[in-house]
């Protein structure tokens, strides 16, 4: 029985803690129990769950492990010597922030799934690791079972990134993926994705694109070796668009995604999340459901992309078990900490203002003459010319027509006065979008 052989010859035990045991922690706390033998194989030594920290400790959970392993008492991990490894898994910037410096502090490794924090304390947290070297790894915190933070710290480091375009939030991936396929409007598909378990009883952070913005502050920071925070990321969401959006974008030969987008411009970082039209050849345009995709240029690989599932108890705890892997092997081994990130200076973030592309518009106009003329003047004094324009449906009640215009390339300054000027406008009843276009 080469199981048993493997714990006889294993005398070396690698401990975890785990702070949450939440759906993810259940998920990992099952998957260190159920792949013990490999899990032992692949480090070199038995690893040992020695503590789950929770809130309530009688609560029932998916997977069930030993009473006598919960505490709620965070100090009790810091003072075990046994414990060499801290999972946290409770989600939200705090506690969790406290608990994982406190950890690092006294000399354990941590692994987290954690996207706020790091996007908003990174380099606090790496410096800290740096100080007691110890490591701290977290690939579950962009992609789920994706990977794409180990490459960008590990495969992917002889590069200079150019851009990074993802996909990163299954939620309004999701919804958009039943808008467009269903002509449905967003409050409909919100509901089903409630009901299916694909959205928050509270949707914001994802629908707003909050949650993607914690992601790609993680990815450009990586990507660009240089601190962006959440805060640096224009952030916009999914709740403007309608049905009628995912219509003229289809006619048009566009679908239209949630991205988040960094690019490295003159020296300058410019970071965004907003949802944008994007050519239905694009690979990314070809990303449905609760998927997740990013996409990383680069001056010597040119453009990889790396695709799968963002969420859900097993994909993650994949990675985060992957991380205990990677962080086991050196304690096993007694081998050297050596630092995955070194950050250079703060980067200059480039505002949304400055941003040069093609924008649509859908706007609600009177149906007589002239209107465009004025329409387009308005565009022409703001320097932005129209390169199509199309006059859809006609509303005799109220004698207004709507009218999708596309324009040549044009910088975000520009697009912002222009339509106030076309909202002055007594001919204009409505602005209905304004959707960035990604080239």
């Amino acid at each position: 029985n080469f199981g048993w052989f493997l714990r006889y010859t294993l005398t070396k035990s690698v401990g975890i803690a785990m702070l949450g045991m939440g759906v993810v922690g259940s998920g990992v706390a099952r998957a260190l129990s159920q792949k013990s033998d490999s899990l032992g194989n692949q480090i070199g030594a038995n690893v040992c769950l020695k503590s789950v920290l929770v809130r309530d400790k009688t609560k029932q959970r998916s997977f069930e492990i030993a009473q006598n392993l919960f505490t709620d008492n965070f100090n009790e991990i810091l003072e075990r010597t046994d414990i060499d490894i801290v999972v946290e898994v409770m989600g939200g910037e705090r506690p969790a922030l406290e608990f994982i410096l406190a950890a690092l502090e006294s000399g354990k490794h941590v692994v987290t799934a954690n996207k706020e924090v790091m996007a908003k304390h990174a380099p606090d947290i790496f410096a800290a690791a740096r100080r007691k070297d110890v490591r701290v790894l977290f690939e579950a915190s962009v992609a789920g079972g994706t990977p794409v933070v180990s490459p960008l710290m590990r495969d992917l480091v002889a590069n200079e990134v150019v851009s990074i375009k993802a996909i990163i939030n299954g939620t309004t991936n999701y919804i958009l993926t039943r808008m467009s396929s269903e002509q449905i409007d967003y409050k409909t598909v919100l509901k089903d994705a409630q009901n299916l378990g694909y959205a928050e009883p509270d949707p914001t952070n994802d629908v707003e694109g909050i949650d993607a913005a914690y992601k790609l502050a993680i990815l450009s920071t990586l990507g660009f070796r240089a601190q962006v925070k959440d805060s640096d990321v224009f952030c916009e969401g999914i709740t403007s668009l309608s049905a009628k959006d995912f219509q003229y974008a289809d006619e048009l030969g566009y679908a239209i995604k949630l991205l988040a987008i960094s690019s490295r411009i003159n020296g300058e970082v410019q970071a965004r999340v907003h949802p944008a039209l994007i050519e239905k050849d694009q690979m990314l345009a070809k990303v449905d459901g609760v998927l997740n995709a990013i996409e990383i240029e680069t001056d010597l690989t040119g453009r990889v992309l790396f695709h799968g599932p963002g969420a859900g108890s097993m994909p993650t705890s994949s990675a985060i078990v992957a991380d205990i892997i990677n962080i086991g092997r050196n304690v096993a081994g007694n081998a050297a900490y050596l630092d995955p990130v070194r950050l250079s200076e703060s980067i200059k973030v480039q505002s949304i203002s400055d941003l040069q592309t093609k924008y649509y518009f859908r706007l609600e106009a009177k149906d007589e003459p002239g209107v465009l003329a004025q329409i387009g003047s308005a565009l022409a004094l703001n320097k932005i010319s129209i390169s199509s324009f199309i006059q859809k449906g006609f509303d005799p009640e109220q004698g207004t027509a709507e009218l999708v215009i596309m324009t040549h390339q044009a910088t975000e300054r520009s697009v912002q006065s222009a339509l106030k000027d076309i909202k002055d406008l007594d001919v204009v009843a409505r602005i209905g979008n304004m959707i960035r276009v990604s080239e």
